[in-house]
């Protein structure tokens, strides 16, 4: 049995929730061979995060090149990069590899604690972007990125614009934030999909960010199209987050094995 493979490139969460500890426990759960390149250490928790630490770039470089060199891969999914220099340099690998990338930019964390230097921001727009088959920014790194701010769901066709501007096949909009149903919108600027769930009265969202672009990535490297794969990845993460549980005396995280629960 050969399993589709699929690598993420992103910082560790010591709680579980997020980062490539959710990205993991996605790929197991939709059936895809998960592999990691780390970029930075958190000391994380349910409250927030406590510290940050940074792999040098050498380190970031040889674990994805021991990957990709030997194993391959179907899919790449980034998500906390931190720094200019570590956005320059998986972009630079993400235009070498011979698969489709999910690009979650992640600039900070659910508790606010900021998890990209302020300094990387160009960066991610002129290098990391145009690498992307999917971009799939939330309202709050939409206004970061672009300096659009979405109000209402009619907002989001602008939104989706500025940020298909630098580059990216594709962008998925996260319309989370907004008031009533959730409503995401995916455009690659001529084809239009949107996507609607109800929004559950549950505040254990913990790594939802993480786990929709990783559920992405995964059905991607199962060869489906961009729209199928986030219409499955949405579905998937509907029911993580319905699922979301407490843990600690913060927010708690989605559940990743909310499909093998009685």
């Amino acid at each position: 049995m050969s399993l589709p493979r699929v690598l993420t490139v992103a910082g560790s969460d010591s709680g579980g929730g997020a980062g490539i500890q959710a990205d993991l426990k996605t790929m197991l759960a939709l059936r895809v061979h998960g592999m990691s390149v780390i970029t930075a250490v958190t000391a994380q928790n349910s409250l927030g995060v406590q510290g940050v630490w940074e792999l040098p770039e050498a380190a970031v470089r040889a674990q994805y090149r021991s990957v990709v060199d030997d194993i391959g891969v179907q899919a790449v999914k980034t998500g906390m990069l931190a720094s200019a220099e570590l956005v320059r340099t998986v972009a630079e690998l993400i235009l070498g590899t011979d698969a489709p990338a999910v690009v979650d930019p992640v600039g900070v964390s659910k508790h606010g604690d900021p998890l990209l230097a302020a300094s990387a921001l160009d960066s991610v727009r002129t290098k990391l972007l145009p690498a992307a088959t999917v971009a799939t920014p939330n309202l709050d790194e939409v206004a970061q990125l672009t300096g659009v701010r979405v109000e209402s769901e009619d907002d989001l066709p602008r939104a989706a614009a500025a940020v298909l501007e630098y580059g990216p096949r594709w962008v998925l909009i996260k319309g989370g934030h907004l008031p009533g149903d959730a409503v995401d919108l995916l455009t690659d600027g001529t084809d239009e999909y949107r996507y609607r769930a109800p929004r559950h009265d549950n505040r254990h969202t913990h790594g939802t960010g993480c786990t929709l672009a990783s559920a992405i990535a995964s059905g991607l490297a199962k060869g489906q199209s961009v729209p199928e794969a986030v219409t499955a990845a949405k579905e998937y993460v509907t029911g993580a987050i319905a699922a979301g549980f407490a843990l600690g005396a913060g927010i708690g995280p989605v559940d990743h094995g909310w499909r093998f629960r009685d």
